[in-house]
């Protein structure tokens, strides 16, 4: 069997058993590949197109479709499988202890869709339910010069940040907190950047397995998903510079963000999934919405 009919066989696998994406991959076919790469130890991003004819000894398969049963039968999202998720062609350590990493905020750190909102003066970032840290190693490989916090409620999320940030190198550039929202973390930040418990209760109730697979912690946001949300911006106004910024990941929930904060001036970032998924608010337009917390 050659690697291209292996993959192909694996992506029928999946398909027939009804998994769900959306971990890393949104696709049988991608998922099949990297499942099938990784157990092999070839690079992920290998040329599938000038490798797919090469034949695979059946020893290897036979590993191929250990894998391939794991995620089947455990319902386990691949990258609790494989230990390792990427966001930006940046490399990441993951497990059961976080949520796996999969927030747009990343593309808008590496495209520069924020940049426009920061200024000279932003030195101190937080990235707020940092989880496995990615969103914080991301912000600081993509603005060298200034300094971060992942912040958690979870002990175990910041083990596995921990292992990410000293992974990568940047032990000297970001620091870890454990923290119920901003209880812990005073500041003044230039920059919060935030990827919260934000599924509202109905969607909870109808994850599939693989969701189901990582931490409530991270994911359950109450009845309308702005449970998390609500606080953040209350507290936020007094823990932010004067002219910082606090970008927001809601998902699916924009109906429900803007139902809890009608009067609230946001601005809506794009990424790759349109204009719905992340928003921008400034100290200004919070400290007005919430002029009791702002001193």
């Amino acid at each position: 069997m050659t690697l291209g009919e292996l993959i192909a066989s694996g992506a029928r696998q999946l398909e027939q058993a009804g998994v769900a994406f959306g971990h890393g991959t949104t696709n049988a076919h991608d998922e099949a590949a990297w499942l099938v790469l990784w157990r092999l130890g070839l690079p992920l991003d290998s040329d599938l197109d000038s490798m797919k004819n090469q034949p695979v000894a059946p020893a290897s398969q036979a590993q191929v479709a250990t894998i391939f049963e794991e995620r089947i039968a455990t319902r386990k999202p691949a990258a609790y499988l494989t230990r390792e998720a990427w966001l930006q062609g940046v490399p990441f350590y993951v497990d059961e202890r976080a949520i796996v990493p999969r927030s747009f905020i990343a593309e808008l750190i590496a495209g520069g869709g924020i940049d426009e909102f920061l200024s000279d003066q932003t030195r101190r970032v937080l990235d707020l339910c940092t989880g496995n840290g990615s969103l914080a190693v991301l912000a600081a490989m993509a603005w060298p010069e200034v300094e971060v916090t992942g912040a958690d409620l979870s002990p175990d999320a910041l083990a596995v940040a921990r292992v990410n940030v000293d992974r990568h190198g940047l032990q000297e550039r970001i620091t870890l907190a454990q923290s119920d929202g901003l209880a812990a973390l005073p500041g003044p930040w230039d920059l919060i950047l935030c990827n919260p418990p934000y599924v509202n209760a109905a969607s909870m109730a109808a994850l599939p397995p693989e969701y189901r697979a990582e931490p409530e912690l991270a994911l359950a946001g109450g009845d309308d998903g702005m449970d998390f949300i609500r606080q953040l911006l209350a507290d936020a106004p007094a823990r932010m510079g004067e002219n910082a910024v606090l970008v927001l990941e809601i998902g699916n929930e924009r109906p429900y963000f803007e139902a809890a904060f009608p009067q609230l001036p946001v601005f809506w970032l794009e990424t790759s999934a349109g204009e719905d998924q992340v928003v921008l608010v400034t100290r200004q337009a919070l400290a007005a919405h919430h002029p009791h917390t702002a001193q």
